[in-house]
């Protein structure tokens, strides 16, 4: 049996974790049962560190954390914070994307950054197969003239053998397409992704095409590439002119990637349908024509992890704490480079 001493030490070699969101935000993600968890492997700091982390409270604490679990409502990791932070080896990020708080000085400091974004993507992927779904019968179109006449047979869409594009093999948009090809529909799928190979494309089960023969060729297109400055517009007036009549346009991902306007314009004319989570600006001001089109859905940026959800990305974080604690690779592991491409 080790003697106290040898366990007191043991007990100091625990890697002492604070919690960096917002108060309100804390009880949802990381729930008192898995706090309970946490503190089993690790120093547990007491309590959620919440606003500016240069504040003397904050100082306080940040001085003798190893493990930082950020969230939503946690500020940016500068080079100030981390100088009241001589000790932090990782940050586990449990929210979505870790870009309002990594910095390059986490990177400098050869910190550790692993993201829950794969807990993130389940949502993400079930509401924009659900939109696929309900793009392909139609259904808005359909709802829409409910009242005034039901379509005959011959009139009737269905969603088998429809051709779908891909624009993004992001982790969300891999698990897009590997749901529908796992599907009985028979769906033809394409992909448009500068850093996806031929090869690659096929492997995932796709045809890898550019994006004007991507919009030209499929009935629906969804959208799951970053925000980043070579993206803005991407759907631009000029590709949304080549998806053909009755086509679908379904944008989970962000949404400064599609020219609202000219979006706005296709759909007013009946041309296009559109399933919208994210829009240009965000939210669209009151009386905007997006909202008021019965051909169109737009939501809240809800398809991300939402209320009961959240707590996967609080398992994630655990998780991933406990195998930090244990000495294992992170999962979540994020590297610099990598980070201009998420979302």
């Amino acid at each position: 049996m080790p003697d106290q001493r040898e366990q007191s030490e043991a007990a100091r070699r625990k890697p002492v974790v604070a919690l960096a969101m917002g108060a309100d935000v804390v009880d949802r993600v990381i729930a008192p049962d898995l706090r309970q968890r946490l503190a089993r492997s690790v120093e547990l700091v007491p309590g959620p560190l919440t606003g500016e982390l240069t504040g003397a409270d904050a100082r306080a604490v940040l001085g003798g954390v190893e493990v930082l679990v950020t969230g939503w409502d946690c500020p940016r990791l500068t080079a100030g914070v981390l100088a009241h932070a001589p000790r932090l080896r990782a940050v586990v990020h449990a929210a979505g994307s870790v870009k309002p708080v990594v910095t390059n000085a986490l990177w400098d400091r050869g910190v550790l950054v692993s993201s829950a974004a794969d807990a993130n993507a389940g949502p993400v992927v079930a509401y924009t197969l659900a939109a696929l779904t309900l793009a392909a019968k139609g259904a808005l179109s359909a709802a829409a003239h409910y009242a005034e006449r039901w379509p005959p047979f011959t009139e009737r869409t269905g969603a088998d053998a429809r051709t779908i594009g891909v624009i993004g093999a992001s982790r969300i948009g891999r698990r897009v397409i590997a749901a529908l090809n796992a599907s009985d529909a028979g769906h033809r799928v394409l992909l448009t992704d500068p850093y996806v190979t031929p090869a690659e494309a096929a492997a995932l089960g796709a045809d890898l095409v550019d994006l004007p023969d991507l919009c030209r060729d499929s009935g629906i297109v969804t959208v799951h590439a970053p925000q980043l400055p070579e993206t803005r517009g991407l759907l631009s007036e000029e590709m949304l002119k080549l998806i053909p009549d009755g086509g679908v346009v379904v944008n989970t991902a962000r949404g400064s990637l599609i020219d609202t306007e000219a979006l706005a314009r296709e759909c007013a004319a009946g041309r296009l349908d559109a399933f919208l989570d994210v829009t240009d600006p965000e939210p669209l001001p009151p009386g905007h024509v997006l909202l008021t089109l019965p051909n169109v859905l737009v939501t809240p940026h809800i398809a991300g992890a939402q209320g009961s959800e959240v707590r996967r990305l609080g398992e994630y974080a655990v998780a991933e704490v406990e195998r930090y604690a244990r000495g294992e690779a992170l999962l979540g592991a994020l590297r610099r480079e990598e980070l201009g491409r998420l979302a």
